[in-house]
């Protein structure tokens, strides 16, 4: 049974990361970028948009399908940042161990 003890610790130990891992995500930023910088999106590390910012060079009625491309673009390339960091983190706290596909921590 020592080995299930010692399972378990490092059970334990992951779920503490991944708390602690949780919160850095909140705290984290990352900027999507489209339009050569025209328009830019925040989001933090979970994926929540924290900001959006259009050039007003692009604020004419005309251009309304262009810009919401650009955003669009823009939460695109974000998002895809968030998912490096986040799996870039999960490396930290499962220990290079890999997950069967699709597997979802508790709390992701």
């Amino acid at each position: 049974m020592k080995n299930l003890g010692d399972m378990m610790k490092q059970v334990q130990q992951m779920q503490s990361k991944m708390a602690d891992m949780q919160a850095k995500l909140e705290e984290e930023t990352v900027t999507g970028v489209s339009g050569g910088g025209l328009v830019t999106v925040e989001l933090n590390g979970k994926g929540t948009m924290k900001g959006v910012t259009i050039d007003p060079s692009l604020l004419v009625a005309d251009e309304k399908e262009i810009v919401e491309d650009l955003i669009m673009a823009a939460h695109g390339d974000a998002r895809t940042k968030v998912e490096k960091m986040m799996a870039d983190q999960m490396k930290d706290v499962t220990g290079g161990l890999s997950l069967p596909p699709g597997f979802q921590m508790p709390g992701m």
